[in-house]
């Protein structure tokens, strides 16, 4: 039937039982799928990675204020990178950084998941990447 009308045989949805096929003109079947494709990645959110700096004596104040702005973008559905730098003498105390770190994480842990755990990125510089939690987001 597909050669009589001068059109192409063309398997849509193979998974499902019976396989189901469709008599069209398959360029232009593959040119339709590509623009439903490029469309769907338009509306697509791509997920920025906000980035958050402290310092191993950030004071308790300093890092309440943070955590409300990492707050704000946890809700807007970005991704957090939380970074402790590190200066002169303040290297040989990186346990400092990693407490501040837990500490941050302990304060945003309804909001967020750990996704990358504590690493050493630079000998002066130690972070950790925090991921919405899916119910939090505000759906923007």
């Amino acid at each position: 039937m597909a050669r009589e009308r001068g059109l192409d045989l063309v398997e849509v949805s193979p998974t499902q039982r019976p396989p189901v096929a469709k008599i069209l003109d398959y360029g232009k079947f593959k040119y339709e799928q590509n623009r439903k494709d490029r469309e769907n990645r338009k509306h697509q959110k791509a997920g920025e990675v906000k980035e958050v700096r402290f310092r191993p004596l950030t004071s308790d104040h300093d890092v309440n204020f943070k955590v409300r702005t990492m707050q704000k973008f946890l809700k807007a559905g970005n991704k957090v990178k939380v970074t402790v730098r590190m200066r002169g003498r303040e290297r040989i105390h990186p346990e400092l950084a990693a407490t501040l770190l837990t500490k941050v994480v302990d304060k945003l842990k309804h909001l967020s998941t750990v996704e990358r755990p504590v690493s050493a990125e630079r000998s002066d510089q130690i972070s950790i990447i925090l991921s919405p939690v899916r119910g939090a987001s505000s759906g923007k």
